[in-house]
């Protein structure tokens, strides 16, 4: 009786999972990219290690009450069986190969930047996030960390002559234009970070001193939350954001507002005015 309610156990778990799966409210958050591929290679995984999963346990099942002990029975040792390792070996093989390809697949895509993608610069920082966009000439200035200070935040160099014209966006919110791919350069000038925005399914980690990428394509129009997805110290969870997808036009009127690097360092004019004194 034991053995048949343990079975029965296992059973109820297999089936449960499959039945949790299918009526779970938590599924994943609506694409926002083009990178579905990601989603694709997840799904797979899901349902080899879910196959894997259901035939481990209802065997599991079946052996506790299939081999119970039962009074007239004695049990067989069989130490080793090389036809059944064979068998695991080469499932095993297949399974994780399976699983494997997929995601390669997707990571030779995820690091090669398509020709005509615009470069974009995230600055992460304790407690806050910075962007840079480039200017009219469609380049970003060289920064050097050694010129971070309050007054140039991002370590812009001042007689950069492709820097001048770059946008610069401090503690505010990122605007994106919809259909165009962009290559997010990431950088951090102090911790470790890691800039994530679910719907994108793209992020990677900020390494003070080195310059990590990825890049992603805006497919639908949205605001969208940023998360801070690295420890990076007290303040961690005061890192918030966001990222506005936005139609060509919205974008072009929003890009006009910010200022440029150029203007933001000249230097606080008094005008006609007399000094205080």
């Amino acid at each position: 009786m034991t053995a048949l309610i343990v079975a029965l156990v296992f059973a109820l778990v297999a089936v449960g999972s499959v039945v949790f799966h299918l009526l779970t409210p938590w599924w994943w958050t609506p694409i926002a990219s083009n990178w579905d591929y990601i989603d694709a290679t997840i799904t797979i995984t899901f349902w080899i290690t879910g196959v894997v999963f259901l035939a481990v346990v209802l065997f599991m099942a079946w052996c506790v009450f299939r081999y119970r002990a039962r009074e007239g029975h004695r049990a067989a040792y069989e130490p080793e069986n090389k036809r059944l390792e064979v068998w695991l070996t080469v499932a095993t093989a297949v399974g994780v190969a399976a699983m494997l390809a997929p995601g390669l697949f997707v990571w030779s895509q995820f690091v090669t930047v398509p020709a005509g993608a615009t470069d974009i610069e995230i600055v992460g920082q304790q407690w806050r996030w910075s962007y840079r966009l480039p200017g009219p000439d469609g380049r970003l200035g060289a920064v050097d960390v050694r010129l971070v200070n309050p007054d140039n935040p991002l370590g812009l160099v001042p007689n950069d002559a492709a820097g001048q014209d770059d946008v610069v966006i401090e503690s505010d919110d990122l605007h994106l234009p919809i259909g165009r791919p962009v290559r997010v350069l990431l950088r951090s000038i102090d911790v470790l970070h890691d800039f994530y925005v679910p719907e994108f399914r793209a992020k990677m980690d900020m390494v003070p001193g080195m310059i990590t990428f990825f890049w992603f394509t805006p497919t639908r129009t949205g605001e969208f939350e940023v998360l801070w997805a690295e420890l990076c110290g007290t303040g961690h969870a005061f890192m918030r954001g966001g990222v506005h997808i936005d139609s060509a036009e919205d974008y072009q009127a929003w890009l006009g507002e910010q200022s440029t690097f150029a203007e933001l360092s000249q230097p606080t004019q008094l005008g006609a005015a007399e000094p205080m004194r």
